[in-house]
This record gives structure tokens, sequence and C-alpha cells, in this order.
């Protein structure tokens, strides 16, 4: 028995949410949502997403991060199917005043680890555990994935290619531990690695140490990357921030990477005379 083709999205009778954390991202993914007729319901985190959320949507809820129950609860009045998880949570939101519900005290009392992985992991499980489906992050977002090659006027010159390929044997084992995506380089040598700061305090933490030497930013996917939650994102500021700290090549994984506002990104990185290249 053959099996019935997909719909496309614009013609499928899922109800989309999304699940919104910080940044650009859950705007991008609202806007070409909408783009292919759809109208999703966005439940935003208090701690993390953005106020002007509440100007762009129609359907919005608000509820905090520890409001697991009433977010699971809300997503099967709904009648939602299909789930989008948008945005960053800061890690360090664990170790914060946020009280958990009894739900959410129990899976973390649960964990063995509490890791990015294994943290979302587990809010994905209770997601499906009601009969939803959540799906990958990228899904509305292809053509913010980098191909293959320099996507810059400039290439990284040899010495910085060096650094490249340096950076990222190290990055895929830091990144294989769930502890960061992003390494910095100067000439070789390991500057700074992502924690739960972020890219962009990685960089300029790297910049305070290197004395003014010229910087390379490797940032990858994890080994088996789910492309549902996670994924490595860079947006324009973080161009901002490396053309600030010396830093004059991006690295970044093919196809396993959103850059947020692409042409004006590439755009930024050109006028700073910085190299972004997919691996």
């Amino acid at each position: 028995m053959t099996r019935s083709p997909e719909l496309p999205i614009s013609q499928s009778s899922d109800r989309y949410a999304i699940i919104a954390g910080n940044g650009r991202f859950p705007f991008l993914v609202l806007d070409a949502a909408r783009d292919q007729g759809l109208e999703p319901l966005v439940v935003a985190i208090k701690e993390e997403a953005a106020p002007e959320l509440a100007e762009k949507v129609r359907d919005l809820r608000w509820l905090s991060l520890g409001e697991v129950a009433k977010c699971l609860d809300l997503l099967v009045a709904e009648k939602v199917s299909k789930v989008v998880l948008a945005g960053q949570v800061k890690h360090a939101q664990l170790f914060s005043a946020i009280k958990p519900d009894g739900m959410m005290s129990r899976m973390l009392q649960g964990l063995s680890r509490k890791n990015t992985d294994v943290l979302i992991g587990a809010f994905v499980r209770m997601i499906e555990g009601r009969g939803m489906r959540v799906v990958d992050s990228t899904l509305f977002l292809k053509p913010l994935l980098p191909e293959v090659g320099t996507l810059t006027h400039r290439a990284p010159d040899a010495d910085e290619a060096a650094d490249v390929a340096y950076g990222r044997e190290i990055a895929k084992k830091i990144a294989g531990l769930d502890l960061g995506q992003t390494i910095v380089v100067a000439d070789r040598a390991c500057v700074a690695v992502e924690a739960m700061e972020g890219t962009d305090a990685a960089i300029q933490r790297a910049a305070s140490l290197s004395n003014g030497r010229r910087l390379v930013v490797v940032k990858v996917s994890k080994p088996d990357q789910d492309m549902r939650f996670d994924v490595p994102v860079v947006g324009r500021k973080t161009i901002q921030v490396m053309r600030e700290s010396k830093a004059t090549v991006l690295a970044v994984d093919a196809g396993k990477s959103l850059l947020f506002d692409r042409q004006n990104l590439i755009a930024d990185a050109n006028d700073a005379g910085i190299a972004i290249v997919g691996m």
C-alpha cells in the first residue's frame, strides 16, 4: 500500500503553535507561517519573549517558564497538532527565581543531568505525550539555512582557514558534550568556549583575553543535531560584536544553522571585511 503524499503546509488542516523564547526567531517563524496562509497560536514565555509580540500576534498567550502544565493544557484545549519551538530560553533561567509548577518540579527532579538537550528533550516528550508533534524549528525558514562555501565577498585566508579547521574540531567535541556551540580561536589556540552566557558574550570575553589579536569564530551544530530545538542561530548583532572584537571570520554548519535577516547580515559582514563560510 502506497502512502499518500503529505500535503503542502499551506494546504494542511493542522493547527500550529509557536512557543516563543527570546530574540527574532519567533517573529521570523510567524511571518513565514503567515506567508504560507497559516495563523499560529503563539505561546510567549514571559521571562524571555519580546513584548513587541503583542503588537504582531492575533492569538497570543503569555505564560511563565515554570507553567508547564498550563502550557500543555492550553495547547490541547486549542486543538494544536504541531508545535514549533522558536527562540532561545537562557539556560541560566534554571538558576533564577522562577517558581516551577508541580509538573516542572517533578520533571527536574527526575533528570540526572540538566543540560540543554536533556531539558528541552523532556519538554518535547511531554508535548508529544499529549498527542501533538514538535516539528523542525526551521520548517518555515529554509532560505535562512546557509549552504556550503563562502557566503561573503571575502573568503578566509590561509591562516584564518587553519584557525577554522582547528576551531571546528574542538567545537564539535564541546557541542557533543552539550556545553556550548561556539569556539573563539586565535592562532590555533582556543581563546573562549561558549557556555551559558551565549555566543556574543563569548566573543566579547575572547576579545578581552586576546590582546588585540585577530579572532576566528566557529559556531557548530551538535553531532546529532535535533532540528526541533537548539538549532545554532546567528543574527546581525553577532556581526557587530565580531567587528568590535576584531573577529574576522565566522564559520557555521551548512544546512544546520540559521542566519537571521540573512541578506543584511551578509551585507554587514562584507562592510566589516568579515568572511562567513558554511562548512
